[in-house]
């Protein structure tokens, strides 16, 4: 996806769109494409459910991921939209952070499957979501 016009900061541009399913359906139905078994349209929302993009989405499944991305994606009561972060110029490929969930325990080899090849000087070599740092306590237990 690539910006036809310029785009100001803060422009809602689209909502990302698709079935509302549960988690477990989303397992039972994982992957659609046995050949690209990383692939995946699927969307957490906060309230537990997950939007397939893959069923009834639109072209907002289409953008790609970056470490340094020109969009967000921002839920609000239960709906995805995807806003400018900066003013985008024409012809700039749209970008968001996809910064993948995901259960299985945090391996190189569970990174390199979901390498990113962004380029981006900040890029984290991964489209996982950046591990949060555990709070280090000084002094005593409470």
């Amino acid at each position: 996806m690539f910006a036809l016009r310029p785009l100001p900061a803060g422009e809602r541009l689209i909502e990302y769109t698709g079935e509302r399913i549960t988690w477990e359906e989303a397992v039972a139905r994982h992957p659609h494409d046995p050949t690209q078994p990383t692939h995946t349209f699927y969307f957490d929302l906060d309230s537990g459910l997950v939007i397939d993009g893959h069923r009834g989405g639109n072209s907002s499944r289409w953008f790609n991921h970056g470490c340094d991305p020109n969009c967000e994606a921002v839920e609000n009561d239960g709906r995805v939209f995807l806003h400018a972060l900066r003013d985008i110029a024409v012809g700039e490929e749209l970008l968001f952070d996809y910064a993948l969930l995901c259960d299985e325990r945090r391996t190189p080899a569970l990174k390199r499957l979901y390498a990113c090849h962004c380029g981006a000087p900040t890029c984290r070599g991964t489209m996982l979501a950046p591990q949060r740092r555990r709070a280090v306590r000084y002094g005593p237990k409470p």
